[in-house]
């Protein structure tokens, strides 16, 4: 093997040119590509999000991988995105037991473990559903789901609703129709809700949940509701409805996608119809495109649902959150990471308090201890990197965003308790892009320009 080829391939990687690894070791002849190279034709197949098409290439190298930590991990990476999460669970364990203490496998580890947990709680809940619904088949009686008094103070009537949301009562050829187009017998519920007003923004926008997801720990927030046609971006079928939600985001193809959320479009609530069948009675769930789709029960049918919809006052604890945090960034304790990296520091006096500083500032913004993609998110980021890479100058870009984590992500004390981490790999980006930082030999760093310009911007502070 040319270690010309082992070069470019790493350097391909460090650019996030995964496609070019692929062409590239396609076409060498199978006979001729050995452990490594199937190893990082698999890799760069995980990265391009082609999980399947890596397990076939890992399962090339079975027996020659049974030993390698790698291995396993990377067949546990390309499980843990294909939500089999139980399979994921035993490679990473496996990697874990064979290389102890790498902190990405552990982070997917704990990670798998809780969603398979989940999932587990998930297909038992169905099974029963499913079992009580073949117990107590036959007709039902249908009944109007709500009262008048609770319809008239249901809707919240804005500019902004009636424009993106509200279109004309449905006629019964118009509901025909369009159940026919989603393949899904819509509940007699929302079909009611629908005639009293086609879709909009309702009053109250939360609802409570058992379990974490994206947007808080215990609730999920829509936008809106919805309605029944095809006129309307927000309507079952128009630009932005179901079967575009479906079709072009990736949701799942159980059911109809009933409310979009304010993370414009990163997660929805459908109606699942995966325990009832397309005519039967649905469920209400959410779905989390920002964490590979995971599903969330809500609801057992559209009508509880509805009237499950709580206020947003009853989850603003905006101010109790801002001292919360205020007290965090001023007097939580630094990670171990974090401490270290700032004990070697000599350039800038007192980079402790610079820090605390800094995100004194970030959550007098915001409200909240929180890093995005805004200016001060920026300056963070900026630094964390200079303190990582002054102290490990031979870091890759895998190994700055696996560490990254334990910087002041999770932190402890003194964290923001969670990150997404594109916001981290998008600022990588826009460093790179801008020639702020530049890669040698697979290692990543600033310029140093940059780095005296990120210490000057912290003497300032």
């Amino acid at each position: 093997m040319e270690q010309r080829l082992i070069d470019q391939l790493k350097e391909w990687h460090e650019e996030d040119e995964h496609q070019q690894i692929v062409d590239s070791l396609l076409a060498i002849p199978v006979e001729e590509r050995d452990y490594e190279l199937i190893s990082l034709l698999a890799r760069a197949y995980n990265n391009l999000g082609l999980y399947e098409e890596a397990l076939c290439q890992f399962d090339i190298i079975s027996e020659a991988g049974k030993q390698d930590p790698l291995w396993h991990y990377r067949i546990g990476f390309a499980l843990y995105h294909l939500n089999r999460y139980e399979e994921a669970v035993q490679a990473f364990s496996r990697s874990d037991q064979l290389e102890p203490g790498v902190e990405s496998t552990e982070y997917f580890l704990s990670e798998s473990t809780y969603k398979a947990k989940k999932q587990q709680r998930e297909e038992l809940r169905l099974a029963k559903k499913k079992a009580s619904l073949v117990e107590h088949s036959g007709s039902v009686e249908v009944k109007a789901a709500f009262s008048d008094t609770f319809l008239s103070d249901f809707w919240d009537d804005s500019e902004y609703a009636r424009e993106s949301y509200q279109s004309d009562p449905p006629t019964d050829e118009l509901i025909t129709s369009i159940e026919k187009e989603l393949g899904y017998k819509l509940p007699a519920s929302y079909i009611e809700l629908m005639k009293q007003q086609n879709g909009g923004v309702p009053k109250n926008t939360n609802f409570p949940t058992e379990e974490p997801t994206s947007w808080a720990e215990d609730h999920i927030a829509i936008t809106g509701i919805m309605g029944i046609g095809r006129e309307k971006s927000y309507s079952l079928c128009g630009d932005l409805g179901s079967p575009f939600m479906i079709e072009e985001w990736g949701y799942p193809d159980i059911g109809v996608v009933i409310c979009d959320c304010p993370s414009a479009g990163h997660d929805v609530v459908m109606l699942d119809y995966r325990a009832c069948g397309r005519n039967g009675e649905p469920e209400v769930v959410h779905v989390d495109q920002e964490d590979d789709y995971e599903i969330t029960f809500l609801a057992d049918n559209f009508e509880a649902f509805i009237k499950g919809l709580v206020n947003d006052e009853a989850y603003d604890t905006s101010e109790e959150d801002k001292e919360r945090d205020l007290d965090k960034v001023a007097h939580g304790k630094f990670s171990p990471l974090l401490e270290e990296l700032c004990s070697r520091v000599t350039e800038v006096e007192l980079i402790e308090q610079k820090i605390r500083s800094i995100c004194t500032q970030v959550v007098e913004e915001k409200g909240h201890f929180s890093l995005h993609a805004d200016e001060l998110s920026y300056l963070m980021y900026d630094v964390q990197f200079w303190l990582y890479t002054k102290s490990y100058p031979d870091t890759s870009r895998d190994q700055y965003v696996a560490a990254y984590q334990n910087i002041i992500a999770f932190g402890g004390e003194f964290g923001t308790g969670g990150y997404a981490p594109a916001f981290i790999t998008d600022w990588l980006d826009v460093r790179i892009k801008e020639g702020c930082i530049v890669q040698d030999h697979g290692n990543i760093q600033f310029t140093d320009s940059y780095v005296e310009e990120v210490i000057n911007k912290l003497k300032e502070v």
